[in-house]
């Protein structure tokens, strides 16, 4: 990560950047051989594979395997950052963090779709709403989705915002069905770790 950030700075000297690739191009292919041992040792290859780490390691190493035949495509390179997941394995909590999200999965897929369809009501919304008073900020309902989703989560860049009294008064709305998205699948969770040291 250190590599990956050093070398997105335009200030540093040549040297500085060569001594980043190399570290990076060394550590790069230890993963790959490391994934290639997994891969070969796994006592069940297609379970390793299809696994939540297997792929976090597939994918973390698929710029060695592009490099290799001479194909370097630069947005791909943000798939190293994936390389952060496998410090999970050394966390002892990261099992009854994964077995707490296991047992309340239903809730979370109901409050998934649940936030889906708000995204789209609210999008629609703030188009009916905002259309009229600002066509080139809400242009179409696909467009309005941005606002959409930085106001249910709370956030609100400010980027996009109303300016009639209907557009307002649906954007309080919208902010406070937002508070209850976010809380919703943390509740969840945070019960059912509960539970589990309960027992």
């Amino acid at each position: 990560m250190v590599a990956l950030v050093g070398g997105s700075m335009p200030t540093l000297s040549p040297t500085v950047v060569l001594i980043f690739y190399w570290f990076e191009t060394v550590t790069l292919t230890l993963f790959a051989f490391e994934y290639a041992v997994r891969l070969w040792s796994s006592p069940s290859r297609i379970k390793y594979a299809t696994s939540f780490f297997g792929i976090v390691d597939f994918l973390s190493v698929i710029p060695v395997a592009l490099g290799l035949i001479g194909v370097s495509i630069r947005s791909l390179r943000l798939l190293r950052i994936l390389r952060l997941f496998k410090l999970a394995r050394l966390v002892k909590a990261e099992k009854r963090l994964i077995n707490a999200a296991r047992r309340v999965r239903d809730e979370i897929y109901v409050c998934a779709i649940g936030s889906l369809v708000l995204l789209f009501i609210a999008a629609a919304g703030i188009y009916e709403f905002e259309h009229s008073a600002q066509p080139e900020v809400f242009s179409s309902i696909p467009a309005s989705f941005w606002w959409a989703t930085a106001t249910l989560t709370t956030v609100g860049y400010g980027d996009a915002y109303p300016v009639t009294v209907g557009g307002k008064v649906f954007t309080m709305a919208v902010l406070l069905i937002g508070v209850g998205i976010v809380a919703v699948p943390t509740g969840l969770i945070a019960r059912a770790l509960m539970e589990d040291n309960s027992n």
